[in-house]
């Protein structure tokens, strides 16, 4: 799923995006990158920022 699509629809997303070093939700980048695709751009794995997201869901 591309970023800009989950902080739009989910806007709870964006502390966690952040907490992994993601601070330019905004930026042409983020509206086209999938989640994915940052985490390896941002050095993590996408299966714990996902797990993250998730959680951050749930609340």
């Amino acid at each position: 799923m591309i970023i800009g699509d989950v902080v739009a629809k989910y806007p709870e997303t964006v502390p966690v995006f952040r907490s992994f070093g993601m601070q330019c939700l905004g930026c042409p980048s983020a509206r086209g990158e999938s989640v994915e695709k940052a985490a390896g751009v941002h050095g993590f794995d996408a299966d714990r920022l996902v797990e993250a997201l998730n959680e951050a869901l749930k609340k």
